[in-house]
């Protein structure tokens, strides 16, 4: 059953701009926050593979 022309919400140029503004604000934040997670896994990433290679280096001299 279809819904009457009556029984649709009406919403104002103001209400549809508030609404459009507050939707991209969350997908900013939803953004940002990946590219943050992608970072500080990179960054995780880079110190381990660090570590490894100085551990190895100091084995392999004698200094560990």
């Amino acid at each position: 059953m279809a819904p009457t022309p009556t029984s649709i919400p009406q919403l104002t140029e103001a209400q549809i701009e508030a609404i459009a503004e507050r939707a991209a604000e969350v997908a900013i934040e939803r953004v940002y926050t990946q590219i943050g997670k992608s970072v500080v896994s990179k960054v995780l990433w880079l110190v381990g593979a660090g570590s490894l290679a100085l551990a190895a280096w100091m084995t392999g001299s004698g200094k560990l």
